[in-house]
C-alpha cells in the first residue's frame, strides 16, 4: 500500500486542463435523480442532482462538508469518532454508521482521511464505501496519499462499477474553511465534471490532470516545495533573531519582495511568538515528504533540499510537536541550536 512501485506502469503526460472558476457559489439541490448532473440553472444557480456523502470528518474534512450543507447540498456523513459528526448534523446533515452505509444511500461520496493507510481501509476495507458503491454513483478521494494507493484504492472502486475520481487539495484549514481550496483531480472525467459544482463550493480553482496518480503526484510535488520553503523561512527567523535582527521586521521585508508568499506572511507572526495553532499538522507534512521521496526515487531523480527537510520535521516530532501545526519545525531548529551552545 506504499508509494515504492509509483508510476511504474506509465509515464505519459498528463493532459491539464484549467476549467474557469466562474461557477456562482449557491447551489441549487435536487434528489429528486439519482443520475446526478451539474450545469448552469435558472438565474446563474448550479445545479447539482443528487445526495452527498462525506467520510472524514477532521481539520479539514469537517469545514469542507459544512460547505456543502450551507450551500444546500443533502449531506449525509460518517466519522470513525462520532461525537465529531455532531455539528454537522445540527447543520442538517445525516448520519451513518459505516463509509458503506454512506456510500450506499448517496449518489457521490467524498473522503478525506488523514493517510493512505486510512483511506485505503475506509475505501476497501470491511464495511468501507466500496461495499456500497454501484453502477452510476462516484467516489471522489480527496485525501492526500501516494499514487500507488490512489490507484488501488480507484482499481477497488471501479471494480464495483462505480466512477472513481481522485481530487487532494492544496490548502489547509483556512482555505478549507472559506472554500478557497485548489483540487487537484484525475480519474473519471466525466465524475470531474458531474462533480464540479461541489468543487467550486469547497474551492477557488480545480484541475484536471488526466490519468489517477496523477493527482496524487502534483499535490505531493506541492507539498514537498511547501515543507522546504518553511524549513528555509525558519531557519531565516532564526537566524534574523540571534544576530540581533527583529524577525518582525524580517516577515515585513520578505513580503513586500520577489519572495513574497502568504504562507511567510501568515504563519511568520506567530512563529516569532513560538505560538503554533494547528492549520495543518506537522505529523502530515513529515509524511508528505516522506511520499514525495519515495515518488523522487521511483524516478531515480535525488531531491537532497527536501531530504534534509524531512530529517528536521522528524526531529521536531520527536520533540513532541506532530500534532502543533507544521511551522513548529523551528522548534528543531532551536533545540539543534541550544545543543551546538552547549
Amino acid at each position: 500500500m506504499a508509494a515504492a512501485a509509483f508510476l511504474g506502469a506509465s509515464r505519459a503526460a498528463p493532459a491539464l486542463l484549467l476549467p474557469s472558476r466562474g461557477l456562482p457559489r449557491r447551489l441549487l439541490v435536487s434528489a429528486a435523480s439519482s443520475s446526478s448532473s451539474s450545469g448552469e440553472g435558472a438565474g446563474g444557480v448550479v445545479e447539482f442532482q443528487g445526495k452527498v456523502g462525506f467520510l472524514g470528518l477532521g481539520i479539514m474534512g469537517a469545514p469542507m462538508a459544512s460547505n456543502l450543507i450551507k450551500a444546500g447540498c443533502d449531506v449525509t456523513v460518517w466519522n470513525r469518532t462520532k461525537s465529531k459528526c455532531d455539528p454537522l448534523l445540527s447543520l442538517g446533515a445525516k448520519y451513518e454508521p459505516s463509509p458503506a452505509g454512506v456510500a450506499s444511500s448517496c449518489d457521490v461520496t467524498f473522503a478525506m482521511l488523514a493517510d493512505p493507510q486510512s483511506a485505503a481501509e475506509v475505501a476497501c476495507g470491511a464495511n468501507g464505501a466500496a461495499e456500497g458503491l454501484a453502477p452510476g454513483k462516484g467516489y471522489v478521494d480527496v485525501s492526500t496519499v501516494d499514487g500507488a494507493t490512489s490507484k488501488l484504492i480507484g482499481e477497488h472502486i471501479t471494480s464495483t462499477g462505480a466512477s472513481f475520481l481522485e481530487a487532494p487539495v492544496s490548502g489547509s484549514k483556512k482555505p478549507a474553511e472559506d472554500g478557497l481550496l485548489i483540487f487537484l483531480t484525475a480519474g473519471d472525467e466525466s465524475l470531474y465534471k458531474r462533480v464540479a459544482p461541489l468543487l467550486d463550493v469547497m474551492g477557488k480553482s480545480r484541475f484536471y490532470l488526466g490519468d489517477v496518480g496523477n493527482g496524487a503526484a502534483m499535490k505531493l510535488v506541492v507539498n514537498m516545495v511547501m515543507g522546504s520553503m518553511m524549513v528555509s523561512f525558519s531557519e531565516g527567523l532564526l537566524l534574523s533573531e540571534n544576530v540581533g535582527l527583529d524577525p518582525n521586521t524580517l516577515v515585513e521585508v520578505i513580503s513586500q519582495g520577489a519572495i513574497s508568499a502568504p504562507m511567510f506572511s501568515l504563519k511568520g507572526p506567530s512563529m516569532v511568538k513560538a505560538a503554533y495553532p494547528t492549520a495543518f499538522p506537522l505529523k502530515h507534512q513529515q509524511k508528505d515528504l516522506r511520499l514525495a521521496l519515495a515518488l523522487a526515487e521511483s524516478v531515480s531523480q535525488p531531491i537532497p533540499t527536501v531530504a534534509a527537510a524531512n530529517e528536521l520535521y522528524k526531529a521536531a516530532k520527536s520533540l513532541g510537536l506532530a500534532d502543533h501545526d507544521f511551522k513548529a519545525v523551528i522548534e528543531a531548529l532551536k533545540a539543534k541550536v541550544e545543543n551546538s551552545q552547549k
